[in-house]
């Protein structure tokens, strides 16, 4: 009846899709409602400063679940071909299915490895939907990166099948029957990993709930994300151009009611393993694949929300929690700079699992805050990220972004400008700085970068990727 051995905790990983780090009452949003989540950081611990390792869900996501940054992994936009060979939806896909991550071990193949049963309900969006990968055997996955809410595409085996009602209600309804069919037949701990389309687009009212679409609607004043700001000059070209007050309500309605709608699956997952005593034996980690910025900059989106891509703190930054009751603090709230690159290593930390052979990785573990005991001493604590040829470098105080090869670069003052709205990049009292930042940043990614997957030599525009990075590739365009 899964694990009930102190020592070896089932694991339970929420993942959702484009929430930003303020998208939660428990953050500080007082317009947005949910409860669960709130339940959630009050009996363990809220990451105030967590960090995804790329502003755009594929590359993010592999970084979550490798440890490696996206120039280690080679998955560097979102995926636009090879998760399912239909290509009707995808006139410029060739027709076959990529494994991606392959022969890149993630933190769950060091879980099935330590006996763990794993299951995946939800998005993958990292290629072959069709076949389980990465040590989950339960594999109950959407087709794509995301889609309608309703007739959602699911994979069936070799089928891709529209799923009968609100995505969000599937994707919990199949992670239960994970947790009732699969984590219960035997004594051995699981891990089942519960991957959310929501809150990503569409966010019109034929897309979720009517009654939960026009709470927000008709009486939301959306005072917890900004209006009126303009994008910054040197933006090209918006992905989701917003031009008047009726389609911002219409887009906030329909983001709020799909992380609404998401918390009410959550709260599902915790009652169940509460009914079932398993709450207290059971590690649960939420987070988000990125952020998203909901009007802050004058953008809506993420770090494709711009071209030039950007790499702003509202398109990083993103939520977190960890909570086992008994097991870890509750209600703390964790302000230290982390990373997704950091998961990996605290996972395997906390579970006792062995990480011979992985070689050398950026993260570093927080498992001992976990643990209620001090914080292990990791130095100054930076945090980078890159996408494609923009990479970052951030401190508690400063934030480096250089565009390779061509600029505009940005450095902001993040103690003094919080909302990184002066750029004070090549100006003569921060050269000294900027110099020393940018010569950090260069010397970490050189030593983590692998050559053969170098997001620098990589044309990546923010419109997908469609093949193998590096020279395994085939000959036609990467990326478009």
């Amino acid at each position: 009846m899964a694990s009930r051995d102190s020592a070896r905790p089932n694991l339970l990983c929420i993942l959702s899709d484009d929430q930003g780090h303020w998208a939660m009452g428990c953050a500080g949003n007082r317009e947005l409602r949910t409860p669960h989540l709130d339940r959630l950081a009050a009996s363990g611990v809220r990451l105030e400063n967590l960090f995804c390792v790329s502003p755009v869900c594929s590359p993010a996501r592999a970084s979550l679940l490798t440890g490696r940054i996206p120039s280690q992994h080679g998955v560097h936009d979102w995926i636009r071909a090879g998760d399912t060979p239909d290509v009707r939806e995808e006139p410029d896909g060739h027709g076959r299915v990529i494994e991606y991550l392959a022969g890149v071990p993630g933190y769950t193949d060091l879980l099935a490895a330590a006996g763990y049963r794993c299951g995946l309900s939800g998005k993958w969006h990292l290629g072959d939907v069709h076949h389980p990968q990465k040590g989950f055997t339960y594999w109950n996955v959407h087709a794509k990166g995301g889609g309608p809410y309703y007739q959602a595409p699911m994979v069936r085996g070799d089928a891709v099948v529209a799923a009968a009602g609100y995505v969000t209600d599937v994707i919990t309804d199949n992670a239960l029957d994970f947790l009732t069919h699969d984590a219960l037949s035997d004594s051995a701990p699981f891990c089942l990993a519960v991957h959310y389309t929501a809150p990503h687009s569409p966010w019109q009212r034929a897309h979720h709930p009517a009654e939960l679409w026009d709470s927000y609607h008709d009486r939301c004043g959306f005072a917890s994300v900004p209006d009126g700001l303009t994008p910054p000059s040197w933006v090209q070209r918006l992905s989701i151009p917003v031009k008047d007050a009726e389609t911002r309500r219409v887009y906030l309605s329909g983001y709020y009611a799909a992380v609404t709608a998401m918390d009410t699956g959550i709260g599902r997952l915790l009652d169940w393993l509460d009914c079932h005593g398993l709450r207290e034996n059971t590690l649960v980690f939420f987070t988000g694949d990125n952020g998203m910025s909901m009007g802050h900059h004058g953008l809506y989106g993420k770090g494709n929300a711009t071209f030039p891509l950007n790499l702003f703190d509202s398109a990083v930054k993103v939520p977190g929690i960890l909570s086992r009751p008994g097991a870890l603090p509750a209600g703390q709230v964790c302000t230290e700079l982390l990373s997704h690159y950091d998961v990996l290593p605290t996972l395997a930390d906390y579970l006792h699992l062995p990480m011979a052979g992985l070689g050398d990785l950026p993260g570093r573990s927080f498992a001992a805050r976990l643990r209620g005991q001090p914080p292990v001493d990791r130095g100054e604590v930076v945090v980078l990220d890159e996408y494609g040829p923009v990479r970052m470098i951030r401190t508690v105080d400063w934030k480096y972004v250089h565009r390779y090869p061509y600029g505009p670069n940005e450095l902001y003052h993040l103690s003094e400008d919080p909302d990184e709205t002066v750029n004070r990049a090549d100006q003569p009292d921060t050269r000294a700085l900027q110099a020393a930042l940018q010569r950090r940043l260069e010397e970490w990614f050189q030593r983590y970068v692998d050559p053969a997957r170098d997001g620098l030599r990589e044309a990546v525009t923010g419109n997908g990727q469609l093949d193998l990075a590096g020279p395994a590739a085939a000959t036609w365009p990467r990326f478009a």
